[in-house]
């Protein structure tokens, strides 16, 4: 496995790959791999073949986080990343500096005006900006043919694939599953900070998702906003859980449905204790 720090020689390598007509699969994350990361690499794998590259990058990106956030606590592990990206079969980990990915001076970014609105984006306001930054900076650098991301962040996807459509980016983006634990809790970086009774708190989350399924299951569609409800009271009988948003939405545009149907997709964020988790899935199906 190549490791590269240069935004330069990494570009380097990509306009040679393209060259040569080498398939490119791209994984960009933030580190402190998972299991869902590294279905991520896999994934890539099998889009490109055995001759095709699997390129990882790992960069906490301080643009997607706003000053109240957990930039300097976000976990980090890079000797521990770079053996699972090796034993994963990564061919090239690209591992750049925040001074790298922003030089001084820098003042340009990317902003999508309409799927970034809600969830992520209205609780978050400038966390959207920075990722399609990064991303389409990422795209760039190393001219990939494909990117896989996790459906974990469905809305982020979403927005990604319509930065690439309308911006003329040629990569094709790819969703792959939620990756979860045994008990339900997706997969996330940031789980590392749930201990002893935050983490078994933390699975209300796929319980609540569990939840919406069933009050839908009989094929009548039911209130927004008397789910909303529902579900809101269910989590925050948990004691150190408190709902920030719980959504129900088109998959395909992300607006908002005011009657909740089999083909609708919900989304939520709920803090527990001062950790932030997201979770989704469309409400058409069995398990979570």
């Amino acid at each position: 496995m190549r490791v590269i720090t240069s935004v330069a020689a990494v570009q380097e390598a990509a306009l040679g790959w393209r060259r040569k007509g080498v398939r490119v699969a791209f994984v960009p994350t933030m580190g402190y791999l998972h299991a869902g990361h590294i279905s991520l690499v896999k994934r890539g794998r099998r889009l490109v073949g055995a001759q095709g590259l699997v390129i990882v990058s790992i960069f906490v990106n301080p643009a997607q986080f706003s000053p109240t956030e957990d930039l300097a606590r976000y976990p980090r592990d890079l000797a521990r990343d770079k053996k699972l990206c090796r034993a994963a079969g990564t061919d090239v980990l690209f591992v750049p500096s925040e001074k790298q990915m922003y030089p001084h001076g820098f003042s340009t970014y990317v902003v999508e005006d309409k799927l970034s609105q809600g969830m992520e984006g209205a609780s978050r306001p400038t966390h959207f900006r920075g990722v399609a930054t990064v991303v389409l900076k990422l795209f760039n650098l190393v001219l990939p043919e494909v990117a896989v991301f996790g459906a974990k962040d469905f809305q982020q996807a979403a927005l990604l694939r319509r930065m690439a459509r309308d911006l003329n980016v040629p990569v094709k983006i790819v969703l792959a599953p939620t990756v979860r634990e045994r008990d339900g809790l997706a997969m996330s970086s940031r789980n590392k900070y749930l201990e002893g009774a935050l983490r078994t708190q933390a699975v209300v989350l796929s319980e609540a998702l569990a939840k919406a399924r069933q009050a839908i299951s009989n094929g009548h569609a039911v209130s927004a906003t008397d789910l909303q409800r529902e579900l809101k009271h269910f989590i925050e009988q948990q004691p150190a859980a408190r709902v920030d948003y719980i959504e129900f939405f088109h998959p395909d545009t992300l607006e908002k449905v005011e009657q909740v149907g089999r083909d609708a997709h919900m989304a939520l964020a709920v803090f527990i204790g001062n950790t932030r988790l997201i979770d989704n899935a469309p409400l058409r199906g069995g398990k979570i």
